[in-house]
């Protein structure tokens, strides 16, 4: 079995602005993902059969968005400010359409649907919060952060392996979006 999903990675570019902005939240009981690791999940598939790899990229060749151009702006909190399990990166553009599309290809794989899905990149996961207005006051400060538009080309079939240093990612497959 293999821990997979499916991303649209970042610009090596936003690199020093997501560890700045990493700085700014680091404290107690929140964990980091690694600066060149944060990307936008379009799909989490879980654990599927390595028979099952072949299949899926053969179904995602079949996705029909066009490549377009989004922006990473704004930092926010999942589910709520009141209680704060993540800390993200706000996505803005056609990840709606293309994540619709991602859907549609792979329904046949009878995977679970994600019916409230909200573009963005997992910055921190937030196991505990000792200074939650400390932390509150921070992201208001970020929350209109723009690390800049990029061109979203392609999609990525990622393999996520958990270690108990973090996980590692590793590229499946990369998917070109059709001109």
């Amino acid at each position: 079995m293999i821990r997979t999903f499916i991303a649209v990675e970042l610009p090596e570019s936003f690199i020093p602005e997501i560890k700045r902005i990493g700085s700014m939240l680091k404290s107690p009981g929140i964990k980091l993902v690694e600066p060149a690791m944060v990307h936008i999940t379009l799909k989490f598939l879980g654990n599927i059969q390595e028979d099952k790899i072949e299949p899926i990229v053969s179904a995602l060749l079949q996705v029909e968005c066009k490549p377009f151009s989004a922006r990473i702006k704004g930092v926010g909190v999942f589910p709520k400010p009141a209680y704060i399990k993540v800390i993200w990166l706000g996505a803005q553009g056609s990840f709606g359409s293309l994540h619709d599309e991602v859907e549609r290809v792979l329904s046949p794989f009878k995977f679970e649907k994600d019916s409230n899905f909200s573009p963005h990149a997992t910055l921190a996961r937030v196991k505990q919060v000792r200074e939650k207005v400390t932390l509150l006051e921070t992201i208001n400060k970020l929350e209109n952060v723009d690390l800049g538009s990029i061109q979203v080309e392609s999609i990525t079939l990622k393999k996520s392996t958990l270690t108990p240093e973090g996980p590692i990612y590793e590229t499946l497959k990369e998917i070109k979006l059709k001109t």
